[in-house]
This record gives C-alpha cells, structure tokens and sequence, in this order.
C-alpha cells in the first residue's frame, strides 16, 4: 500500500520542499471520498485529515500542502484502524499524482487539485477479546468482547484500564507482558489477546528533591507528605502534588516514578519543582449607580520565611461617591503556615483594621486572630480560630463599645468547576462564630449559610441559584456590633435596592439591623458566542427582627438584565437591576464588577 512509501520519504521530502521556492495559490479542488457512503466514519476521518485542516484554514504553501499529505496516510489509517477497519486502501493525489511516489527532489511548486480516496473495506469484529490477569475492581468497557466492531481504540481502552486497575491496587510496575493481535482478512475478524505482568506489590519509598527551590527542603517534604512505606497509589501521588501546587510558592511541581525499585520492593519518587515569583500585587474596582465605586489591591508574598508561608494584605475603599452613605477604608493581612502541625493540617494569623460609614450605621474597629485550617479533600476545607476585636459604633441606638472574644469557625464544600464563572456543580459554605463581649457582658453566636447550585443545559444557558440564611442568637440586637445584624439591598443581597435599605424599624423612626436574614437569587445566562453573554436575574432578601424570623420582618424583591464580557481569567459583568417589591427602592440601579455575581 503507499502508505509505507510516504514513511520511508518523509524527511528526505521535507528537505528537498525546503530548498525549491515555491508559488502560493489557492486549491482549485479538493475531494475527499471514502467508499461505502457511512457518513460517521467519513466525518472521523476528515476530522483526522491535516490536507482536510490546511485546506479549510486557507493554507495555500505547496510545501506545506504536501507535508499534510504525507502525514495523512499514517493518520487517516490510525483513523480506520480506531473505527475498526483493517484492510483499507488510501489513496492521496497531488494533481493526479500520488503523494507518497512523489520525488524527494521534484516537490511541487504549485498544487492546484488534492483527492483523497478511501476504501475502507469491511468492519472487522472481535472474535476474541481478551486483556489477563486483571485485578478484581478492574471494568473493561461492555464493547470489548467477541462479536463486538474491533475498534483499535477499544483494545488500547482495556489495556490502559487494566494497568490503571493494577496501579491502582499498589502494582506501580505492571505492564504489558505480552501480546498478539491477529486480523483474519478472510472473514473480517479480529483476534486480540494482550497478557498483562502485574509485577510486585509496591511500597513508597523516599521522596528526593531534583531540583533546587528558595522553600526549605524538610518544609517540601512535610507539606508534600509523601507517606514513606504505605503501598503505592497513583492518587495518592495526586494528592502530593495538590498540596504542593496549593501553597501558591510553585510554578510547576512534577513527581517521577523510579524506573527500579529499591529493597522490599519500595519505589522512590522523585521531585521537581519550579518556585513562583515570590511577591505578586493586583487590584480591582467595582462600580455601582448608588454605591458608588469600590477600589482594592493586594500585595502577597508567597514564601515568607522560606517553609512556603503566604502573607497576603489587602486594602480597600468603597462607597466612593455614593449616594447613601460615607466612604469606607479597610486594612486587613493574613499570614497562612502550610502543614503547621500535619501535612493538611496548617495554622492562620489575621489582622484588621476599619472605618465603616454605612447607611445604617458608623463603626471604627480593629483585630487580630489565629487558628487552623484543616484540607478534608480536593472540595471540602475547613478552619476554626480564636479572634479579638474592639468596636466603636454609632448608629441610631446612640454610640456604643464592643470588646468581643470570639471562636469563628467556616466550612466550605466547592464542588463547582469554575469558581469565577460555573456552569455546573454547587457550592456550599457555612460559618458558626459564639462571640463574647467583654465591655458588656452579653453571649451569643452568628451564623451564616450561602448555598449555590449550578446546571448547564441546551448548550449556551445556565441556570444557577442561591440561598442565604443568617441568625444571630443569644444576644439581642442591641448588645451585638451593628456589623453582626443583617440588612437587605445591594449588590450582595437584593440588587435594584440601595445598600442596606431594609433593616428593622424598632420604633421611633429608629432603623437597625435584624437579627435573622433570608435571602435568595435566581438566573439564567446565555451565551451569545465565546465573549459575550446575557443573564437575566431575580433577588428577594428578608430582614426579621428574630432570631428565627418571626414578625417585625420585611421583604425586597429586584430584577433585571445583565451583560457579561469573557476576559480569559473570568467574566466582567455589567447589570442594571430596579425594584420590584418592597420598601427603600429608588430606581434604576448599575452594577460592574468583576466575576459572575454569584
């Protein structure tokens, strides 16, 4: 067949293209024709095509023509083969001329016609099938089995999914002992049998550093946490290299297999790291029609102390220009110590400092904080501390004093596939935080609940939702900071209301915030193409003055449109919201901002 012809003068060809000039036109015809009229076995293999793909990219090169044509004999019978065709014919014509018969020393300068002729012949099938000794869990796809179209693709899916099963039992080294795949022509079968050399059972042996980083060596290790003497497991491999990409300080982190094992059948690995640039600084902005404009930055440095320490210090002023309320500044640092007391298993220390001029209330306060955080899995994380923070506050109870000793603790289950803008898993995070004010003597606990869910369907539309639910307990409103109360309105709770312009009316006119909150949110987004996209949307939120709920409460309920621009990194979003139900609404509302709103 030409096909071996094409392999055989591939290089020498390419040379000789190389040095004959050549005349740029385009292809007056191109033919691809594959006997038998099976149009899913010719749409694989114009997908498997380059002539096919140089052709629909405007490619007019006669080098480059005839290289994708020699490459495509190998490719289009690796196309049959994969749809089960063993004795195919494939012709590929330059101006009538074979490609592959084409002189190494006479390319041609101009192309004008290529064909593409395909006898695929018959299908073949299985009349054996057979990939041994696999290990108990091991399943072969149900196609692999005598009678069944032989696909090629079929017996490499079994051979890779018994090594995998072995591998995965803690045989690191098995591998393919042996194999015959034999095609009876005569009656368009196929006899497959592939022997499989399970080898010994492998234990981890040491994890050896190959390259240098600005990260102690004993921090590598104890934050990788390679378990030296445990049977061997590709996810546990998996899981090494997670912790180390996880700390930030890595561009690239590669784990090796040892080729020989070493005595009682242990398997070194070995370790290759690039570091990070260690310090990184950004910024954003968000802008809304009532609240003004919002500007943050950060500067983070990602190996302190050099054991892979993270400082992170952010800064932030909002409510720039805004319509209800004072400008806000915020100053808050967090230092994170990876596998501070086991490999997923590390300890935190925060501080904070702010000035709050909200419409409901003024607030100047300051903290610090340090605890663990504990890495359950690749989804669910969780951290428990031991805070300090004193409040000066004004709102309308007059000005008060808050000293509060606090234990917050967070969980976060993120099952999503894109934190910046899903389509499809949930996300869950609760917070449970039992404070005690020192000033004043009051106990009690704040909890909060955001619930997420995402589902693509139709190709270009998503729906997601979110639910909230807030309470504070123990305490009434009147011995908690005004911060710890919850109100309704704005970009993070009902859009197309102004910020916090729902609360709880104690009488008298007096406006504080509730003691329990509602809140949910409802879109669907479309995508119009790969940059742009629309998204409709519904808010309600619920202010009670309870701890759950209760009378005394009241609603807001917003809509509106919204326009999302895809930047590579995440979507920058413009929506236009406007009230639809409840009290304190004041028109059209704009909202930019960076990342899907939920």
């Amino acid at each position: 067949m030409p096909l071996f012809g094409a392999r055989n003068r591939l290089i020498s060809l390419a040379i000789a293209a190389a040095l004959v000039p050549a005349a740029a036109v385009p292809l007056d015809r191109f033919e691809f024709d594959v006997q038998g009229g099976d149009a899913e076995l010719q749409a694989a293999l114009e997908r498997a095509s380059l002539v096919r793909t140089a052709r629909d990219d405007g490619t007019t090169d006669p080098r480059d023509l005839t290289a994708a044509a020699l490459a495509d004999y190998a490719r289009l019978l690796d196309a049959l083969y994969a749809e089960g065709y063993y004795g195919g014919v494939i012709h590929i014509l330059i101006d009538g001329r074979e490609a592959a018969n084409l002189s190494p020393f006479s390319a041609p300068t101009r192309i004008d016609r290529i064909a593409i002729q395909i006898d695929p012949g018959p299908q073949f099938r299985f009349a054996t099938a057979e990939v041994a000794p696999l290990p108990p869990d091991a399943t072969l796809a149900a196609e692999f089995r005598s009678g069944m179209p032989a696909r090629s693709t079929l017996i490499r899916g079994a051979v890779e999914a018994g090594i995998s099963g072995w591998r995965d039992a803690g045989y690191a080294k098995a591998d393919i002992a042996g194999q015959s795949v034999i095609a009876d022509h005569r009656d368009a079968t196929l006899d497959a049998r592939i022997a499989l050399a399970p080898g010994p059972l492998v234990r981890f042996g040491a994890l050896n550093q190959t390259t240098p980083s600005a990260v102690r060596a004993t921090r590598i290790a104890r934050i990788a946490g390679l378990p030296t003497g445990n049977t061997f497991s590709p996810k546990t491999l998996d899981e090494v290299a997670a912790r180390l990409r996880r700390t930030g300080a890595f561009a690239s982190v590669a784990l090796t297999e040892a080729e020989t094992l070493g005595p009682g059948d242990t398997m070194d690995i070995g370790l290759a790291v690039t570091d990070e640039k260690p310090r990184r600084f950004g910024a954003g902005a968000e802008l809304s029609s009532l609240d003004g404009l919002t500007l943050s930055a950060f500067w983070l440095h990602r190996n302190l102390l050099g054991g892979a320490e993270r400082l992170r210090i952010d800064g932030e002023v909002s409510d720039i220009d805004g319509s209800f309320a004072g400008m806000d500044f915020s100053l808050a640092a967090r230092l994170d110590i990876p596998a501070a007391f086991g490999t997923d298993t590390g300890a935190y220390v925060t501080a904070r400092a702010e000035y709050i001029d909200d419409p409901a209330f003024r607030a100047m306060q300051g903290g610090a904080g340090a605890g663990v955080n504990r890495r359950f899995s690749d989804t669910l994380d969780g951290e428990i501390g031991l805070a300090y923070r004193y409040s000066v506050t004004d709102d309308d109870l007059g000005r008060r004093y808050f000293s509060l000793i606090s234990v917050p603790g967070t969980i976060t289950w993120d099952r999503r596939d894109d934190p910046l803008d899903a389509t499809s898993g949930f996300y869950v995070s609760a917070d449970l935080e039992p404070f005690y004010d020192l000033s004043g003597g009051a106990f009690g606990a704040r909890g909060w609940v955001d619930l997420r869910a995402y589902r693509a369907f139709a190709d270009d539309f998503v729906i997601a939702g979110r639910a909230l639910a807030g309470s504070v307990v123990g305490a009434n409103a009147a011995e908690v900071p005004p911060d710890y109360l919850f109100f309704s309105g704005g970009g993070g709770t009902v859009r197309g209301f102004p910020y916090q312009s729902l609360g709880v009316d104690i009488g008298g006119g007096t406006i504080i915030g509730g003691r329990s909150f509602l809140g949910a949110s409802g879109e669907l987004r479309y995508s119009i193409n790969d940059t742009f996209g629309l998204v409709g949307f519904a808010d309600v939120g619920y202010v009670g003055a309870d701890a759950f709920l209760g009378a005394g409460g009241g609603f807001q309920v917003g809509a509106g449109v919204g326009l999302r621009y895809d930047t590579g990194i995440g979507p920058v979003r413009l929506d236009v919201a406007m009230p639809v139900y409840g009290s304190g609404g004041d028109g059209v509302q704009f909202y930019v901002g960076i990342g899907q709103s939920f």
